[in-house]
């Protein structure tokens, strides 16, 4: 048994706040372990069904419960500080990726991982200590905060970033975080560039994976410098563009033609960077909330969503540059949402809210927003389900995707296993994964 408290902090957005993601101070075994030595579990139930909490007048609950598939995340053999997912996921190629971190500093790791549901089991893909191969009184990162994306080459690629804030100096030869790829096909991973912004983390990025730019959004490693925006050039391995006033926490990708847009605040004044221009980003007309976004849909629209005491879903036109107001996510008392997915046929947005601790407050809902109807329907309360069953409280998610098919909505939680802390609250001290099976009945208009 293992005794866990929490010595670290987070940065979070535009200053560093202590949040509520730390540990419970219970006593916990690791690894985490399902009942009768299983890996993964499978439910259907009509509790899924049942809404713990109130939700809002006219948000609809689905009429057949999903099954879910539920399991923990290897690698959590020892107590984290906490053990906590930061980055999207990315469903391609029938599997899904996913990364998580032990938030240590500062001497951390982080590891990314394939989920194959034909196996229903999950493989470490990347060790980040294993690759970097630092002496030990040198910074590794504690998390991967970036997006996961595939290029057209077959890579993926993500960046790295701190955990406590406090680490990211000289005292542990800190000289910037790193851009890392890895091939599935070979197992090979590699570093494709360590501080291409020279003393900053990486907690931001989105690939152009036809023309193999990494575009990234920075925190300085002493907390002074601004934000910046930067291209990266992964071919000729050479920073095309590195400017202030960067992404606050995400990046709009129009892959129909290779534009990037991003605002330094939640919604301030939009910015725009054209790869064909060769010139650095420009500001254009218009505003729009920006904490997770969407792809680029067939019909050319991705959505955007907004950040804390807001939760405004917004629809941006990536070939007129107008972005319009369509809804807000909150469906109960909580509004933080930092993964926003859309299904292959553009109609359907999924997403958790209460992304940073709190969901549980709500009963943990899925939620799908109909992006024409413009209404919300919760698809399946995972809490107090997982609490009750399995001793697990799925706290909140920064990682989702939805498959190929719109069939499967992958979920990477932030959760619970050791109770309230003294003061009753719930703290992050353990990652798991769902698959949501969504109901053929509930993806028809």
């Amino acid at each position: 048994m293992t005794h866990f408290k929490f010595v670290g902090r987070c940065l979070s957005s535009s200053s560093a706040v202590l949040l509520a993601v730390f540990a419970s101070g219970a006593e916990l075994s690791y690894p985490p372990k399902l009942p009768g030595g299983k890996t993964l579990v499978t439910d259907t139930s009509k509790a899924f069904l049942e809404s713990p909490a109130a939700i809002e007048k006219g948000v609809s609950i689905g009429a057949t419960p999903p099954t879910v598939d539920f399991l923990f995340y290897p690698q959590q053999d020892y107590p984290g500080n906490p053990w906590s997912v930061w980055g999207d996921g990315l469903a391609a190629n029938g599997v899904y990726y996913s990364a998580i971190g032990d938030h240590l500093g500062p001497h951390g790791n982080a590891f990314v991982f394939e989920y194959d549901p034909e196996t229903k089991s999950l493989r470490t893909l990347v060790n980040m200590q294993k690759l970097l191969k630092l002496p030990e009184n040198h910074y590794t990162p504690g998390k991967i905060h970036s997006r996961i994306d595939m290029g057209g080459d077959g890579w993926l690629y993500f960046s790295t970033h701190r955990g406590s804030t406090r680490v990211t100096t000289d005292q542990y030869h800190y000289k910037g975080d790193w851009i890392v790829r890895h091939n599935p096909e070979t197992g090979k991973t590699e570093i494709v560039a360590h501080a291409p912004v020279p003393k900053h983390c990486i907690p931001t990025s989105v690939l152009d994976p036809d023309r193999l730019i990494f575009y990234g959004g920075t925190a300085a490693g002493n907390r002074v410098d601004p934000v910046m925006f930067f291209a990266y050039d992964i071919n000729r391995r050479k920073v095309l563009h590195a400017v202030e006033n960067g992404p606050y926490r995400y990046m709009i990708f129009a892959r129909s033609t290779g534009r990037i847009y991003y605002v330094n605040e939640d919604s301030g004044p939009l910015m725009r960077y054209d790869p064909a221009s060769g010139k650095p980003p420009i500001r254009i007309p218009g505003s729009l909330g920006l904490r997770s976004a969407t792809q680029e849909t067939a019909d050319g629209y991705v959505y955007t969503v907004s950040t804390r005491r807001d939760a405004t879903i917004w629809r941006f036109n990536t070939k007129t540059e107008k972005a319009e107001r369509i809804g807000n996510a909150r469906v109960g008392t909580q509004e933080y949402v930092t993964s926003l997915d859309v299904d292959p046929t553009g109609r359907y947005l999924y997403y958790v809210n209460g992304a940073h601790g709190g969901s549980q407050q709500d009963g943990t809902p899925v939620v799908q927003f109909d992006v024409k109807t413009r209404r919300k329907k919760v698809i399946a309360f995972l809490y107090p389900f997982y609490r009750e069953r399995y001793g697990y409280t799925p706290l909140g998610t920064f990682g989702s995707a939805v498959d190929e098919s719109g069939e499967r909505l992958y979920i990477t939680w932030n959760g619970n296993r050791g109770g309230p802390d003294q003061r009753g609250r719930l703290r992050f001290d353990t990652c798991a994964l769902t698959i949501v099976h969504i109901p053929e009945s509930e993806r028809r208009p």
